[in-house]
């Protein structure tokens, strides 16, 4: 049974840092993409930040670019999400995704963890 476990979110205020982790386990993922995905209250899940396989392509959301970094260990079947310069509007539950591949297309996961809430005070 695949299961991807998100951790690292909290309350922080802005300006702050967060490191996310999410660990994978019952497959190995290092031949597959994965990537970080976000949904405040009341609006859709959108797409944050996603790694090729080899860790080597990265693709982001615009409004994050610059200020998260993901990356990922394939020895430890985790991928990372560096969040710096938090601002308000970052605040949501982060969801990890692994499988598939990162493309032109919209990137879109075999399988998903259980979120993470990120919380940004002003």
């Amino acid at each position: 049974q695949v299961q991807l476990v998100e951790s690292g979110g909290g309350l922080v205020q802005a300006g702050g840092s967060l490191r996310l982790s999410c660990a994978a386990s019952g497959r190995a993922f290092s031949s597959s993409a994965m990537g970080w995905f976000r949904q405040a209250p009341g609006k859709e899940r959108e797409f944050v930040a996603g790694i090729g396989w080899r860790g080597l392509y990265t693709s982001y959301l615009d409004s994050v670019k610059g200020r998260f970094t993901i990356s990922r260990d394939n020895a430890k079947n985790t991928v990372y999400l560096q969040m710096n310069s938090l601002k308000p509007e970052d605040t949501a539950v982060y969801y990890c995704g692994a499988g598939g591949a990162l493309g032109s297309g919209p990137y879109s996961p075999a399988y998903w963890g259980q979120g993470t809430q990120v919380t940004v005070s002003s």
